[in-house]
């Protein structure tokens, strides 16, 4: 398949620049009906007996603003940890950075290594810690399309939002709020967590001209067995696995890679293209996502070529795009 394939035309006036408050406000394309609701209907539009299960991951304060040791300023991404006392990272502007230069964020001093691939370098850490970095002048990565104002940085976080480890959120998490949570158990429909660390490959378009070309990138998953009994218990009596997030699918599926879910702690590089058997989600609930992205790639493998008229339908009728944006509800093609 050819990623042409999976690209459409994404004008700039729908890409969300601002939040829906309250979360719950945002709206949501039944793509069964191609019904517009809102995404406080959720509990009507699921059965009693489903489960939601959420990614819990919180979103790491990973941008830094750093100074060069000739005084030059740099702003510095921390994207994962290479190895003990070094980390992966974008430094922007990169012409300004050679090997051997130190950088100075707060408390933490690197020296730039190696380069590795798409801009990517290691940074080792020679004093202070990144820990301590990230606390006292650490800021919230927003995505490279969003060109707004964030007055809360909580914003960009899920409501249930645990373990600070992503560069990016689980933004369909972004429109569930308590109400709706309260909502969601007062029609028996649970809710589980997972936990994937979300990296900011996810925002790339795949480069490659065949998808089958693609090299996908890596992430951290847990699927705990809190989790896993959760979707025993729902499948037993009849109910469907919800989730919400592409991360949450990619979570399941990958807990799933040897036939049956178990719990996982590990990492994963599921590409999950159209042809896939899905083993656990039933049903999808995601925001609308970058054209030629791995993504769209996986929405296209969930629910069929239905995925582009769903996306045309939202265009035509103004939902708003990326981050964000808007939401739809799809259900798994047979």
């Amino acid at each position: 398949m050819l990623t042409s394939d999976f690209r459409y035309d994404l004008p700039e006036r729908a890409i969300a620049q601002s939040a829906i408050e309250p979360r719950h406000a945002a709206r949501l394309l039944d793509t069964r009906t191609m019904g517009d609701r809102v995404v406080a209907d959720l509990p009507s539009l699921l059965t009693p007996g489903d489960l939601v299960v959420v990614n819990s991951t919180r979103v790491r304060r990973a941008r830094l603003a750093a100074t060069k040791d000739s005084g030059g300023a740099v702003e510095v991404l921390l994207l994962r940890p290479h190895t003990a006392g070094s980390w992966q990272a974008l430094v922007r502007p990169r012409r300004r950075v050679r090997r051997g230069t130190r950088l100075t964020a707060g408390p933490v001093v690197f020296e730039v290594g190696q380069s590795l691939t798409d801009g990517v370098v290691v940074l080792k850490i020679v004093g202070g810690s990144v820990e301590e970095a990230v606390a006292s002048v650490g800021t919230i990565p927003l995505p490279p399309y969003f060109h707004g104002e964030l007055t809360d940085p909580e914003r960009y976080q899920t409501v249930y939002a645990l373990r600070e480890a992503s560069a990016a959120a689980p933004t369909a998490g972004l429109h569930f709020t308590p109400e709706l949570i309260a909502a969601l158990e007062g029609r028996n429909i649970m809710m589980t967590a997972v936990d994937l660390e979300i990296g900011l490959d996810t925002f790339r378009p795949i480069a490659a001209e065949r998808i089958t070309d693609h090299a996908m990138h890596q992430e951290r998953v847990i699927v705990g067995e809190e989790a896993v009994s959760a979707i025993a218990a729902t499948r037993a009596g009849g109910g469907r696995v919800v989730a919400i997030g592409t991360t949450v699918v990619r979570s399941l599926e990958s807990a799933a890679a040897g036939g049956a879910l178990r719990p996982f702690d590990g990492v994963t590089d599921l590409f999950i293209t159209p042809g896939y058997r899905f083993q656990v989600v039933d049903v999808l609930v995601t925001n609308f996502h970058v054209p030629g992205s791995t993504l769209i790639v996986l929405v296209a493998a969930f629910m069929g070529s239905a995925w582009r008229e769903a996306y045309t339908t939202a265009l035509g009728r103004g939902y708003r795009f990326l981050s964000f944006g808007d939401a739809m509800l799809a259900e798994r093609r047979p």
